[in-house]
């Protein structure tokens, strides 16, 4: 049993899936940053002017589908890395057409 255990924290993959998620932690938290500012930025955009800003609106999509590959990978529900090695989330993502 010792041994089995002892096998697989030699392994190089199980060190660098470790070292990939703690990068995605931290990306994880600027992103709850940048959800912040975004919604902000949305709120004045409606006072101001009345409605959100449609650049925004699909940026904030795409931004919470990243945010959905995150969590997927940090919880090993995927082995797929997020962004920066994979490509951003588009507007055709599965889980960012949800809300349409």
């Amino acid at each position: 049993m010792k041994e089995e255990i002892k096998q697989r924290l030699q392994k190089t993959e199980t060190w660098m899936r470790v070292l990939y998620m703690v990068f995605f932690i931290f990306v994880y938290g600027l992103t709850k940053f940048l959800i912040i500012l975004v919604m902000l930025f949305q709120l004045f955009s409606m006072v101001l002017s009345g409605s959100t800003n449609s650049q925004l609106l699909k940026f904030s999509q795409n931004l919470a589908a990243y945010v959905f590959q995150i969590i997927t990978f940090l919880t090993f529900n995927s082995e797929q890395r997020p962004f920066p090695f994979s490509a951003w989330p588009s507007e055709a993502s599965d889980h960012g057409e949800q809300g349409q």
